[in-house]
């Protein structure tokens, strides 16, 4: 059975230029880069190397460069370090950010950390009113703003260089999760004024299990994780060599083959978008899905109505096609996408979200469509 992988804003497979870099790490060096002995060093070399790297396509310094486990933990860090660092009491974010946002942001409520959690208005596409938010900052204390760059699951890009403005004119801090967006467009931090960003390697055809959070060199945060003096004394424990070697190699490949990628990826989500709205009778869209207001790897349908709506996922899975409802880290759940219930989608309309690489190809989008069709068709409401 031919096999389909479309959920590529869960997870991407590794690049083989990656794994060949990281196998040479894994073979050939092993020491522990904290060591003062020779075979330390080596190893702390090709640490220091990888996080040049990542800061020269970011336009930062090394030294505002930590590696961490992933998203999740950069995005923690930055939270609830940022906060505590500045006593920060007010924070804003909306409801459709990732859960290691809400999530984080929603228990430093509950523990008093901070006083008010404010969301900002969000339209029926998942943009951002930046009018709301200018509001929100003028009529509070210094506040801290995590908006993510693009949604995980609809796609809906927000403008970083806009809330960067208005962090700045009203001396706010910003986090951008930009987990979906890294290695995918350029980040230049000296022009987009948060001062933290965010990656997941295994996004960009990197690795699991490794990532960085960028800290503008203007504020000073404490570590998260204690233990041991590593990333200069901000995160304790051990690096993961082979995945920080690894992470490098695939943001440089990303920075070398973006415009390449963009346009291959675009064209195919084009492409399916407009083959959705041709053939299957009803079909709508989660999201902005333009290519100037939308992520191009994702694509996120919202199906007609039908008998065991619930049952999509799997038929598609069935025969053959890799896809997500939603989020992935929320798959398994019955409570629905808080995403889709952020933008007041219509619950009756079963989602399934569509997500691109660069190894996706046009044979793969025509069969997706093929067995779409077949699926709908059986399950349409009579």
């Amino acid at each position: 059975m031919k096999r389909v992988y479309l959920d590529n804003a869960a997870t991407t497979p590794l690049d083989p230029a990656v794994v060949a870099e990281m196998t040479n790490v894994m073979t050939n060096y092993f020491g522990n880069p904290s060591a003062i002995h020779a075979l330390g060093r080596e190893v702390r070399t090709l640490v220091e190397k990888a996080r040049k790297t990542v800061a020269t396509l970011l336009n930062a310094a090394p030294s505002e460069i930590f590696f961490t486990s992933g998203g999740t933990e950069a995005d923690n860090t930055a939270i609830r370090c940022g906060i505590a660092a500045y006593g920060i009491k007010h924070a804003i974010t909306s409801k459709i950010e990732h859960h290691a946002v809400e999530h984080t942001l929603n228990m430093l409520l509950k523990d008093g950390v901070i006083d008010k959690l404010s969301f900002v208005n969000i339209d029926e596409k998942g943009n951002v009113d930046y009018a709301h938010l200018e509001e929100l900052l003028q009529n509070n204390e210094r506040s801290f703003v995590s908006l993510m760059h693009a949604n995980n699951e609809l796609g809906t890009l927000t403008d970083m260089e806009k809330v960067g403005d208005l962090c700045e004119k009203y001396d706010a801090i910003y986090h951008a999760d930009t987990v979906q967006t890294m290695g995918h467009y350029t980040h230049d931090v000296r022009l987009l004024k948060a001062h933290f960003i965010v990656c997941a390697a295994h996004k960009l055809h990197g690795p699991k299990g490794v990532g960085f959070l960028y800290v503008n060199n203007s504020i000073k945060i404490p570590p998260m994780i204690y233990g041991g003096a590593q990333e200069r004394n901000m995160r304790g424990g051990t690096e993961n060599v082979y995945g920080i070697v690894g992470l490098a190699k695939a943001l440089e490949i990303a920075y070398t083959e973006m415009e390449a990628h963009q346009k291959h990826v675009q064209e195919l989500k084009d492409y399916m978008k407009a083959q959705l709205i041709a053939e299957v009778p009803g079909i709508a869209f989660n999201g902005e899905t333009d290519a100037d207001k939308s992520l191009y790897t994702v694509l996120n349908v919202s199906f007609p109505e039908m008998d065991m709506a619930d049952m999509l996922l799997f038929n598609l899975d069935i025969n053959g096609i890799c896809a997500s409802g939603g989020s992935a880290c929320s798959s398994g759940s019955n409570i629905g996408s808080h995403v889709l219930n952020g933008i007041k989608a219509d619950p009756n309309r079963p989602a399934v979200r569509f997500s691109f690489s660069k190894y996706t190809t046009k044979e793969e989008i025509d069969y997706t469509l093929e067995k779409v069709k077949m699926v709908v068709k059986q399950s349409a409401l009579a």
